[in-house]
């Protein structure tokens, strides 16, 4: 395994301790994409941001929330990331085709602000409108 831990899920389930991720679900960002693997990193607030962008695509903008996760099966570096913006995964950023269990929900993570995140509205819009194709720049 290329990291121990402890690892994060951001997303707006909310989940309870032993709840499975699965693969196989649309994307959080195009939802027209169904994922091949389940996403995840090491950084606590990495994952409140995955879980901030989530809430703010969802038409009802649920509550963010975060889990500390545990992989059922290998994993490896999230190349989305690793190989096309950060080289070395110093985000620490993973992907799994087998389930993520969550152990528990974390309350301490640290919440964008208003500023921070008009930022990141400004950049989902364009990604929906297909002028720009990343989220991590």
């Amino acid at each position: 395994m290329p990291d121990e831990g402890p690892f994060f899920h951001g997303t707006v389930a909310d989940l309870r301790p032993g709840d499975l991720l699965t693969a196989g679900r649309r994307s959080n960002y195009r939802p027209e994409v169904v994922m091949n693997h389940v996403y995840f990193t090491a950084l606590v607030d990495g994952a409140g941001l995955a879980a901030e962008i989530a809430s703010e695509l969802a038409s009802d903008h649920p509550a963010p929330r975060v889990y500390r996760v545990e992989p059922t099966g290998p994993f490896e570096d999230d190349p989305n990331v690793t190989d096309k913006k950060f080289p070395g995964n110093p985000l620490r950023s993973y992907r799994s085709s087998d389930p993520l269990r969550v152990v528990a929900e974390v309350t301490g993570w640290t919440r964008l602000t208003s500023e921070a995140l008009q930022v990141w509205r400004e950049r989902l819009a364009r990604l929906r409108t297909g002028q720009a194709g990343d989220i991590v720049n």
